[in-house]
């Protein structure tokens, strides 16, 4: 019965470290994409743009009217 506690806590012990290194893994992730989105929408929105088929100015896709 001893080695039933025993082993138990080893794998609970695995167990948090595992879940810790996921979790800072996923919070390292999702800071990296919030920069990626955050600086990465307006260019691409751009180069969309410059891609249709009426090829408009630089200007006029920077303009808002």
């Amino acid at each position: 019965m001893a080695s039933r506690v025993s082993s138990k806590g080893k794998g609970s012990k695995g167990r948090s470290r595992r879940g810790k290194c996921v979790k800072e893994w996923s919070t390292w992730a999702m800071k990296k994409a919030k920069v990626v989105a955050h600086y990465g929408f307006i260019p691409l929105i751009i180069v969309l743009g410059m891609n249709s088929t009426p090829k408009p100015h630089p200007f006029q896709l920077v303009n808002p009217v």
